[in-house]
């Protein structure tokens, strides 16, 4: 049986037209019924990357967290929400997002996404030991609602990166220690996402990020909202809307080699709209090939000249630090010039790991990813 993907048209974020276009793409799988019961603790699961307003296209949008809390409390279930930022608090990022205020109006627990418990996932392909928040763990089961951006270490984030914040965010930098090429750290996010096996994702992508995401990016008008089971699937048809080969992210290929769901477009049943209405063959994305942990250690002489790298922009820096306390190795990939937290931090490409945290951390992004001459050579070639 194919996977099968909802694409709905939305052009914005207006309250009620979002809350139409939710219910019509749920009744399109079988209702909200089909994937919650009456008397559940269901946990809502959105991206709150940090603490960003919605405007800045960062986090899940107020009106598709409202629309889809008010279409589910409809089904009798008592409602928690939640999400781990690496960087800020959770409560603090829920709340410059423009959710807490609505978990106040509909009475939404706010999960505890601070503290953890490990779990042991047998299934786990990489992976097989992971702390889990304790409010996934309280919860019955999680509906995900993932924002559609770029990645700089992913290529994209949208479903199946989105079970990342289940993590407690003081445990996230030592995933990026320990699986430091792309190919690792996305078989983790696969193992991750099928321990979780979050009951369905509804994906805001209405206004995406493209460019420097997932924080820094610039806005892209998709006007679109997706709804399916299969998370491989969603990410997979929006790899193909945007011209990006579903192959060349990670999570697409492992997630299908490990049963997570489906990437082959073929083998995807779109539900709603045509898919030939929304191609945006301009969005900016790194379409190149990934490099494996194969290739790294083969090209390891010269990794700087083929690697994406963090750079400061000047004009932006303010020298808050934070970049720093962020990075996760040691010796620090990113400090203070001449150890003066009045001069600008500088990077030691060295050590540097590629993780992106400080990129993600910025909060005036000032930090954007540079792309090497040979890379977009090697990138052009393969293309």
């Amino acid at each position: 049986m194919k996977s099968r993907v909802v694409v709905l048209r939305c052009e914005d974020y207006d309250y009620l037209r979002v809350k139409r276009t939710i219910e019509k793409g749920l009744k399109l799988l079988g209702g909200a019924e089909k994937f919650v019961e009456k008397g559940e603790r269901i946990l809502l699961k959105p991206n709150l990357l940090k603490a960003s307003p919605p405007e800045k296209g960062v986090t899940t949008h107020p009106s598709v967290f409202k629309a889809v809390a008010e279409v589910l409390k409809d089904k009798g279930v008592k409602l928690a929400f939640g999400d781990s930022p690496g960087f800020v608090k959770p409560y603090r990022a829920a709340e410059k997002a423009g959710l807490v205020k609505i978990a106040k109006e509909l009475d939404i627990e706010f999960a505890d996404f601070e503290n953890g418990q490990p779990v042991y996932f047998s299934r786990g392909r990489q992976n097989k030991n992971f702390t889990i928040a304790t409010g996934v763990l309280e919860s019955d089961g999680v509906i995900s609602l993932p924002k559609f951006k770029t990645h700089q270490l992913t290529g994209i984030t949208c479903a199946v990166k989105n079970q990342f914040g289940c993590i407690p965010g003081i445990l996230k930098p030592e995933f990026h220690v320990k699986l430091i090429t792309p190919e690792e750290f996305s078989k983790m996010l696969v193992d991750l996402t099928m321990l979780i096996k979050p009951r369905l994702y509804i994906v805001d992508a209405v206004e995406a990020m493209e460019g420097n995401g997932p924080g820094a990016g610039d806005i892209f008008h998709m006007g679109l909202i997706l709804i399916s089971d299969d998370p491989v699937a969603v990410d997979s048809v929006l790899c193909h809307i945007i011209n990006l080969e579903p192959d060349r992210v990670f999570t697409n290929r492992y997630g299908q080699e490990f049963g997570l769901g489906v990437a082959d477009i073929d083998n995807i049943e779109i539900l709603g709209d045509s898919l030939n209405n929304f191609y945006a063959p301009d969005f900016d994305v790194n379409r190149g090939v990934p490099l494996g942990k194969a290739q790294l250690v083969k090209f390891n002489l010269l990794r700087n000249m083929l690697l994406n790298r963090p750079v400061i922009d000047y004009d932006s820096c303010k020298r808050c630090g934070i970049c720093i306390e962020q990075c996760s190795v040691r010796p620090k990939a990113v400090f203070w010039k001449d150890g003066n937290p009045s001069m600008y931090p500088e990077f030691d490409y060295r050590v540097c790991i590629r993780c992106f945290c400080c990129q993600e951390a910025c909060p005036y992004d000032a930090i954007f990813v540079k792309v090497p001459l040979l890379r977009k050579i090697i990138d052009w070639f393969n293309s």
